[in-house]
């Protein structure tokens, strides 16, 4: 298997529950694993999965307005599925950096695996 990953992708952008966080904003963390079986060799892109074109796709889900970091993490996942059925398995974490929570310090984040 090869394992293509992207890591601490930034966005800033308006999810949430709250009305707060959709006029506010946040910024958000995303790191990415995808998994697939790889031919004898790799000589080529069209060999391997793109990495821009995975930035892309999580780029364009991110910048969407959910309420739920569940769902986009679910979103994007399934997306590269459809785009790239030779996927085995990925692997997702959004972070939500300043969550609206009083007297917290720290982030929160949403991780997803899925096995295809």
């Amino acid at each position: 298997m090869i394992k293509i990953e992207l890591h601490n992708l930034r966005f800033f952008a308006h999810h949430g529950m709250y009305e707060e966080e959709k006029k506010v904003a946040n910024e958000f963390d995303v790191d990415l694993e995808v998994s697939f079986e790889a031919n004898e060799t790799i000589v080529s892109i069209n060999d391997s999965i793109n990495y821009v074109k995975l930035y892309e796709l999580v780029k364009k889900h991110m910048l969407q307005e959910q309420r739920l970091l569940e769902t986009i993490a679910m979103n994007i996942t399934n997306s590269i599925h459809e785009q790239y059925p030779q996927v085995k398995k990925i692997s997702i974490t959004i972070t939500k950096k300043y969550p609206p929570v009083i007297n917290f310090s720290g982030n929160v984040a949403v991780s997803y695996v899925k096995e295809f």
